[in-house]
């Protein structure tokens, strides 16, 4: 596992074999996106195409619009 520090302004530098996991090169974006288990970096950048499958797996049947429809009420619900 590769880990970075953080500095006193807030930044950190990608260890190079996560920027060569990612595709990432100087000037590139990432975003972060909260999960259940953390963030996940991903690249801005990057062509949609290539997200393809990253979440394979997650569920074993395709979401029906009345569970989409629950889960946005339920989002909505929630306070910030």
């Amino acid at each position: 596992m590769s880990e970075a520090t953080l500095t006193s302004k807030g930044q950190l530098t990608l260890p190079k074999p996560v920027r060569d996991a990612l595709g990432l090169q100087a000037g590139d974006r990432i975003d972060f996106v909260e999960s259940e288990r953390g963030y996940l970096l991903v690249p801005v950048n990057r062509d949609l195409r290539t997200l393809r499958g990253m979440f394979k797996g997650r569920r074993k049947k395709a979401a029906t619009l009345a569970d989409m429809k629950a889960a946005i009420a339920e989002l909505g619900s929630e306070k910030w």
